[in-house]
């Protein structure tokens, strides 16, 4: 073990000559070229902000000449047309109304100037001067990444010549940092990262000169800055996502993940829907574990008592259905990012709230309809087949006007229970029933509550006495 330790003192040694002094020299420059090119990024952020205000200022300067030059117009033809006013007095006015007509001519003239110099400036900004920084960065972290790899030679090389043990795992290292594709961890970034906008087009002429009804301009440009919001007051600055160089907000976003680019709330998204199914998928395993433990009580009833577990049993449900709920609201706004959204048919959704509401507290009956072994457990194959027992098709067979089933005994509801799907009855707490047809395995008893008013509810939300007459009768909770 001493010669051992030499051994890796021998290589601490030549690490830090070979390795960590380059490196400390090499993350300064990286320091530095880093700060040049958003530096830089920032100089053309502010020069396209400043042709946008001079694009802005000239379009409300031809504006406004344009109305001084109507007005004067108007004024000369009143003056032309009062047989009272002197001829001195008619000709100022056609001269004012000449000069106006000339400086709306000028500025006309200059804000075509600006507008094609904005449009040109725009299209270098983000087709040039942006993808060459961009490109400058990504050339940048492409050569730390060739760095790291050559880092990782060095070592082995070194580590080699001290283990030759070992030799066989430092050819895996050299193997792995020579297998490095900058360009392709590169492409991985800008997939993780890409926002999915489009770069702004050009910015259409608006002719004042023109009687018509004049509308606000719908430039990509201010779309791009607002972005749906309310037009900003003049002289506000609002830098928007034009540059992603700028200092986000680090405040809560909205729930929907409605603020962030298309690509990146899609798996903002996506994320969630996850998270969310990992959390439902914890609460069935212990929805299934306390299962387990109530068959347990059941075929035991010295190791506990089976009712204790209920309560737990019922909160589960009730977790999960939260749970159900949130991953179905996330899944929408997926769906909706996606451009696709999902259908689903009255069966599917009979289906899927009957399942959620067996799934709560389906045990009930567990001792009379599944085969346990002396120890309580049971097998995979039967679980599943008595989760998948849905009575769809019951429902609609069994509810034909026909004659009423007799009662078999009678029940009290130990919860509320809103019974919103077809075929179900709702029920309040302590409410006493009569039960006319027994759980037949999936979690359902139907009820009736007078002779209009009959359907299923979950059988763990009742508490149900059978008539000792009455065929395979038995009491239960």
């Amino acid at each position: 073990m001493n010669d051992y330790a030499g051994q890796h003192e021998v290589v601490s040694e030549n690490m830090t000559s070979q390795i960590t002094a380059e490196l400390t020299r090499f993350v300064q420059e990286l320091k530095q070229e880093r700060k040049s090119h958003f530096h830089d990024g920032r100089k053309a952020q502010q020069n396209i902000e400043t042709f946008w205000k001079q694009l802005e200022a000239s379009k409300r300067r031809f504006e406004r000449d344009c109305k001084e030059a109507d007005r004067a117009q108007q004024y000369f033809e009143k003056m032309d047309a009062d047989i009272n006013v002197t001829k001195a007095d008619v000709e100022k006015a056609r001269q004012q109304a000449q000069t106006r007509h000339q400086m709306a001519e000028d500025s006309k003239g200059e804000y075509s100037s600006i507008l094609q110099k904005f449009n040109h400036e725009q299209r270098e900004h983000y087709h040039t001067h942006i993808p060459n920084i961009f490109q400058k960065i990504q050339e940048m972290e492409e050569r730390r990444i060739v760095r790291i790899g050559e880092c990782m030679k060095t070592y082995a090389e070194v580590d080699r010549q001290v283990i030759p043990i070992i030799g066989k795992c430092l050819d895996g290292i050299t193997k792995a940092a020579e297998s490095i594709d900058h360009k392709n961890d590169s492409q991985l970034v800008i997939e993780a990262f890409k926002s999915g906008f489009e770069p702004p087009g050009d910015i259409d002429f608006e002719d004042f000169t023109q009687p018509m009804k004049r509308t606000v301009s719908e430039s990509s440009l201010s779309n791009s800055r607002w972005d749906g919001k309310s037009e900003p007051k003049p002289g506000s600055k609002s830098k928007g996502k034009l540059w992603p160089f700028i200092k986000k907000n680090k405040g809560g976003g909205p729930e929907d993940f409605s603020n962030l680019p298309p690509e990146q709330r899609r798996k903002k998204l996506q994320q969630k829907v996850d998270e969310l199914n990992k959390d439902i998928q914890k609460e069935m395993d212990q929805r299934d574990a306390l299962t387990k433990m109530k068959d347990v009580y059941i075929k035991n009833p010295q190791m506990g008592d089976a009712a204790s577990v209920d309560h737990k049993l019922a909160e589960l449900g009730q977790n999960m259905e939260k749970l159900r709920l949130e991953a179905q609201k996330f899944e929408g706004w997926l769906a909706e990012v996606e451009g696709r959204l999902p259908v689903r048919t009255e069966q599917t959704r009979r289906q899927s709230g009957m399942y959620d509401t067996q799934n709560t507290s389906a045990v009930n009956n567990c001792a009379q309809d599944r085969e346990s072994s002396p120890d309580g457990s049971y097998t995979e194959e039967q679980s599943q087949e008595s989760e998948m027992k849905v009575p769809v098709t019951e429902f609609d067979d069994e509810f034909d006007d026909e004659e009423p089933l007799p009662t078999i005994g009678t029940c009290k509801a130990l919860y509320t229970f809103e019974g919103q799907n077809e075929g179900t009855i709702s029920v309040t707490e302590g409410e006493m029933l009569y039960v006319i047809e027994e759980d037949k395995g999936d979690g359902w008893t139907r009820i009736r509550r007078n002779e209009d008013e009959e359907g299923y509810v979950p059988t763990s939300y009742v508490e149900v006495y059978l008539d000792k007459n009455a065929k395979g009768a038995m009491t239960y909770i």
